[in-house]
């Protein structure tokens, strides 16, 4: 399949999530990349969760030992792995999910009342999401980006 100028093999579209993207910045291990929502994020598996898909503009933080090969403006490829957008799908939308459903059914039961229900289940995201906050960076080393120049 062709995507613009690159040639990307079908049986790697299916296990990275890509977007094209233009360099911003660049320092010591970090490339700043400003990616702009294409028509192509509509048949992306994860567009409906992507927050690159719902802005119109997003700048993505790729640490990369070779770094120093890029410049601002370069025009480039921002991928993840499949198995990686899930992870951070289940760590932003799943896990609170079942958290927030675990809370509302169990206080349900032993009160029966739903409105005590329903605020004891978003009452329980906050130390959830707190604790994400305090994991980031654990987290986050698990979410990697790769990062390719395009071809010209």
């Amino acid at each position: 399949m062709i995507i613009g100028k690159v040639i990307v093999p079908l049986h790697l579209m299916k296990s990275k999530i890509t977007h094209s993207g233009i360099v911003e910045s660049v320092s010591d291990r970090l490339v700043r990349v400003r990616i702009v929502q294409a028509a192509a994020c509509a048949a992306c598996k994860v567009a409906g969760h992507c927050t690159a898909s719902e802005s119109k503009v997003k700048i993505i933080d790729v640490c990369t030992s070779e770094w120093s090969s890029y410049t601002k403006g370069d025009a480039v490829t921002v991928s993840v792995s499949e198995s990686s957008a899930r992870k951070a799908l289940l760590v932003g939308f799943g896990m609170p999910f079942a958290v927030m459903v675990g809370v509302v059914f169990i206080t349900l039961w032993l009160t029966c009342n739903e409105t005590v229900s329903a605020l004891a289940g978003l009452a329980a995201l906050i130390p959830y999401y707190i604790l994400v906050w305090l994991f980031r960076e654990r987290i986050g080393g698990s979410v990697t980006f790769g990062i390719e120049k395009l071809s010209e």
